[in-house]
């Protein structure tokens, strides 16, 4: 008799028996690893690990069992395990990959958002790092390529077949991202790359066919949308499903209403900090003005004088660029952090096949590929008209502009990943937690501003430090909306009117901005969330080692910290 990976190894170490543990647990965790990425082989070129790179998964309903069939029998070989003879580290495990095996079903029975999202369906960066790998000759990777692409008439479709009632936000952002791939198929990287092997493009062309046909589908679905043909289905989620999303992918001790009412909490209390700034830098900017004595018009006017200073539209960039070095220096005079300069940090345009949620992120190499670049990604202001792009520099003038790179770069994302690749549980690095990663980010940018940033004169050194807080409290305030968006977009169908209010009028933040954050929470949901809730988890994990410790160290707290890999904060409290 012929058995599959998984059931072997459920034979060799079941019959209802429980084992001891580590050992085995480890070798379990091994095979896990293999047929996960077996199951899902774009998954695992994106991490680095190049072995499936020439299959593209075909997105049916055969497919979609057969993760249901990994997922449910894995499920069945945990239970294997006696859960209190593992270590800490393989107890984390082991919840981790419960939770995923169990989310997965979830994603596929009850969330369905293959049939609303077309954005899903969209190779375009698997396609990129497929030719990124540099362990593989130029010869094997055309060959890849090629053999994955011959894959994409059925790929899309079997897509065409499962989408029903797209949103017209998820059909408008894959639109504009698939054209950002079949121009990488055209005349960017991919045909670049063709060129200078001098190799034939027919199953390139045939592909590019099938993304036009693809196209064409999705704009035949907003025309029916438009004429009221389709009703489609709304960006809102709902109560219930955001509540499940928010449980497997956040995994807080706090449920999503609690931390929504943490958020509402902080935001007030930072709205009165920011006051109190403001009132210290009124007769700065209107000295022979009365001091307002509207709290929030205050802040807001404040804010308005101090955010004309901004780097031009064609210097964003590159001003970007000229931070990283200094703060670098920064962290390692004050001790705060190993940092590791063998691990190259990139700056770049963001690529077409990804722009349209984010206007700046961090794509990391994964633990497969750990000497590769970091690429901080960065939104072009190219399309932007005049006043758009005045608005965008606005929000991001020269003081907020230091706190996006302290969260994307130093010692927030690029640095936190670093660490996280180090980390020796395979199972904690593939499957980061997404709220730990945006928390550790959101922590940085205040423990940045406790150990002094605000005096850095290298970035601003003719004012004083009292607009650097504001804005940074500004920042901030962000993370709390964040919070208060997602949950009121998706629990509670909040207008876009009254969520441009929150933004604008309670967060102070500039028209673009806001219209970039509305666009985000319907495009997205739970991830605005992790923020503030993985800031909270570790924040407050960190205040209260330091009451407990007359001895803390800041720079052995986020050493150990960051050394488990990117786990949930509320596993890295068990292991610490």
């Amino acid at each position: 008799m012929k058995y599959t990976p998984i059931l072997l190894f459920a034979l060799l170490f079941g019959c209802g028996n429980t084992t001891n543990g580590d050992a085995e647990f480890e070798t379990f965790s091994q095979h896990f690893i293999e047929n996960l990425w077996k199951q899902n082989p774009g998954w695992a070129t994106s991490v680095g690990y190049h072995k499936y790179d020439n299959i593209l998964t075909i997105p049916n309903e055969e497919n979609r069992q057969k993760s249901l069939t990994f997922s449910t029998q894995y499920l069945d070989s945990l239970k294997q395990f006696d859960f209190e003879k593992l270590s800490k580290t393989h107890q984390t495990d082991y919840l981790i990959l419960e939770n995923y095996l169990k989310s997965n079903a979830f994603y596929i029975n009850e969330f369905k958002s293959f049939e609303w999202d077309p954005s899903g369906y969209n190779f375009g960066e698997t396609l990129f790092k497929i030719m990124s790998n540099k362990e593989a000759k130029p010869a094997e990777i055309i060959a890849n390529l090629n053999k994955f692409l011959s894959n994409t008439n059925a790929y899309f479709s079997a897509a065409k077949q499962n989408i029903k009632n797209p949103t017209r936000e998820h059909t408008e952002l894959a639109i504009g991202q698939l054209k950002g791939t079949k121009e990488m198929l055209e005349i960017g990287d991919i045909a670049a790359f063709f060129d200078t092997q001098k190799s034939e493009k027919t199953q390139l062309l045939a592909s590019i066919k099938d993304i036009d046909g693809f196209l064409e589908f999705l704009q035949d679905q907003l025309n029916k949308i438009d004429a009221g043909k389709i009703k489609p289905r709304s960006y809102s989620i709902g109560k219930e499903l955001f509540t499940k999303k928010f449980d497997y992918e956040i995994q807080s001790k706090f449920t999503a209403e609690e931390i929504y009412n943490k958020a509402l909490s902080r935001k007030k209390e930072i709205q009165g900090e920011m006051y109190r700034y403001a009132s210290k830098l009124w007769t700065k900017y209107y000295p022979n003005t009365p001091l307002e004595k509207d709290s929030m018009l205050c802040v807001q006017k404040v804010i308005d004088a101090a955010c004309k200073s901004h780097v031009n539209r064609d210097q964003f960039l590159a001003e970007i660029e000229r931070q990283i070095p200094i703060l670098t220096e920064f962290v390692t005079s004050k001790n705060l952090i190993d940092m590791d300069p063998t691990k190259p940090l990139k700056v770049r345009k963001e690529p077409e096949w990804m722009a349209g949620v984010a206007g700046a992120s961090i794509s990391s190499p994964g633990p497969y590929e750990r000497n590769e670049n970091t690429y901080y990604n960065v939104g072009t202001l190219a399309h932007y008209s005049a006043d758009e792009a005045e608005s965008f520099l606005r929000e991001y003038n020269q003081y907020m502009l230091q706190i996006l790179n302290i969260h994307e770069a130093i010692p927030g994302h690029y640095v936190q990943l670093i660490h996280a690749n180090k980390s020796p549980s395979m199972i904690q690095n593939i499957m980061g937690n997404g709220a730990f990663i945006e928390g550790w980010a959101v922590y940085s940018e205040r423990m940045m501003m406790e150990e002094g940033w605000d005096k850095n004169t290298s970035i601003n050194a003719t004012e004083s430090s009292d607009e650097m807080w504001l804005f940074y409290l500004k920042w901030h305030l962000r993370a709390a909306c964040n919070t208060i968006l997602d949950y009121s977009v998706h629990c509670k169908n909040i207008s876009k009117e009254d969520a441009m209010n929150l933004l604008v009028k309670e967060a102070f933040q500039q028209p673009a901005e806001a219209e970039g954050k509305w666009r985000r929470a319907t495009l997205s949901q739970v991830q605005l969330c992790s923020y503030f809730t993985g800031y909270t988890d570790i924040y407050e994990f960190r205040q209260g080692l330091k009451n407990k410790d007359k001895k803390f160290n800041l720079k052995e707290f986020h050493n150990k910290l960051l050394s488990f890999g990117s786990p949930p904060l509320k596993y890295i409290e068990k292991m610490y």
